[in-house]
């Protein structure tokens, strides 16, 4: 009889186990495994480092070395922004995200470098490792040589759009050092990074990254990704006066919690970067030529006429860079890209990035830039103003007038530093009812108060509104507050 009571214990245990082997581990192995680094971007310096060697998937990560390929093989000449580039079946039949692209159609090359670095196309992607490589397997082996010849030691890349494959493993490290070598060795195209949208020819497109863009003062790129085994990633980049910050961010849960995680690592950079130090640039690496001989500037198998043949025997001495317009000044390196355009010039090349000078020049340069190219300025990309008052408050965008003197707050904490996260965490969540809103920390006698303030009353009602549904305790605040 004790037996007998015995086995209904025996096959509990039994099932419990069954579960946890079918159920519970299968569940703890799906979160992606996490890893975060921090560099001063100016010196090189580590600030921050949790996994940061670990290999992992890089997701369209990927696609920061398949346009420093491309920027490589303007330069030398193998192929230009006008290049007519032909889309094969296989580019065209890649999975979201995607530009649209259709097999047999034609494209330039300009508007498939914009799609791969703001839409993240990976039919874009596919389409510019086959123009210059002539197969992303040719494509991939150039990538693995440039990433060696850049100090990626602990990188593989299997293909142009980073799609979950085999061996195809980055590191947090790795992925940081190629988006330094993106700002510092392609300047001119570091621009494209920080746009919103663009025009990528067939269609306008957004930025994967545009709510980190638009929420984190200094913020100027550079690279999201996802896929299930990679989870959330992103490398980002911000400057702030002669202080500009790379971290980046392995295996984030969501958009928004990783979006915040990298917010919350980038000030950690900032508080730990010395506010002056030595600029000392990474060495720009020669090119490392592969086995691949014949370079086809569209599809490999495209008909006779489609695609330029270029032999390489050696270095190519001539490098025919993208002209630049007829009556376009020479471009202005500015800090913090004061001016911004909604319509941006038909040439990257023309359209330079600002680049490291300080904040005393950055009036002065923004006027030679709106001179040199007339543009739109996009009210959410105007130069960052802050006050100065007894008191300092933080304040991430210009005061705006006619009736914009309400606001809303979102609680009182002991800290200027909780303040400012809780802020940068709220406007992520809701960025509809708070776009153009001022994130102003004003310290109190008895603590922090975050508010968001240069708001209608109807704007500041309803952002109250929305906020209160997600359980965010919240007040307006008049204009005599």
């Amino acid at each position: 009889m004790k037996v007998r009571r015995a086995q209904p214990a025996r096959l509990g245990l039994i099932i419990f186990a069954l579960l946890w082997m079918v159920v519970i581990v299968p569940a703890s192995v799906m979160a992606a495994p996490y890893a975060a680094f921090v560099m001063d971007t100016r010196t090189g310096e580590v600030l921050h480092s949790r996994n940061a060697d670990t290999q992992l998937h890089p997701a369209s990560l990927t696609k920061m070395m398949t346009l420093y390929v491309v920027f490589q093989a303007v330069e030398r000449g193998e192929i230009t922004m006008d290049t007519e580039v032909k889309v094969s079946k296989k580019a065209a039949a890649e999975v979201p995200s995607k530009l649209g692209l259709k097999a047999g159609s034609s494209i330039k090359l300009r508007y498939l470098v914009r799609a791969s670095a703001v839409k993240s196309a990976n039919d874009a992607a596919t389409t510019i490792a086959e123009a210059i490589s002539g197969s992303e397997a040719a494509f991939a082996r150039r990538m693995n040589r440039t990433a060696k010849s850049l100090g990626m030691t602990r990188t593989t890349f299997k293909n142009a759009h980073g799609l979950t494959e085999s061996g195809h493993m980055s590191t947090a490290r790795d992925m940081s050092t190629l988006g330094r070598h993106l700002l510092y060795d392609y300047p001119q195209y570091y621009n494209l990074f920080s746009r919103t949208s663009t025009n990528a020819g067939i269609a306008n497109v957004n930025n994967t990254n545009r709510r980190m863009l638009a929420n984190y003062k200094g913020a100027d790129g550079i690279k999201t990704g996802y896929t299930r085994a990679a989870g959330f990633n992103l490398v980002a980049s911000a400057e702030r006066g002669n202080e500009r910050i790379i971290a980046t961010v392995f295996g984030g849960k969501s958009t928004a919690s990783r979006n915040a995680k990298v917010a919350e690592l980038l000030d950690l950079g900032f508080r730990r970067a010395p506010s002056r130090a030595p600029l000392r640039k990474p060495s720009k690496p020669s090119y490392v030529p592969g086995d691949e001989s014949v370079i086809i500037a569209g599809n490999q198998d495209a008909p006779r006429g489609a695609g330029k043949i270029i032999r390489l025997s050696g270095a190519v001495k001539t490098s025919y860079r993208p002209k630049m317009r007829p009556g376009t000044a020479a471009p202005v390196l500015v800090a913090e890209a004061p001016v911004a355009s909604t319509v941006l010039p038909d040439d990257i090349q023309t359209a330079l990035v600002a680049a490291q000078v300080t904040e005393t020049t950055a009036p002065a340069a923004a006027a030679a830039v709106s001179a040199a190219l007339a543009p739109t300025v996009r009210p959410e990309a105007r130069p960052t103003q802050v006050a100065l008052q007894a008191e300092p408050e933080v304040v991430t965008r210009v005061s705006t007038s006619g009736g914009r003197h309400w606001g809303v707050n979102v609680g009182r904490y002991g800290s200027r530093y909780k303040a400012e996260k809780v802020l940068l965490q709220t406007a992520l969540a809701e960025m509809s009812s708070l776009d153009g809103s001022l994130r102003k920390v004003v310290r109190r006698p008895t603590g922090f108060d975050a508010n968001f303030m240069g708001m209608t009353r109807d704007g500041a009602d309803l952002a109250c509104r929305r906020l209160q549904s997600r359980n965010v305790t919240c007040f307006m605040i008049g204009p005599q507050s």
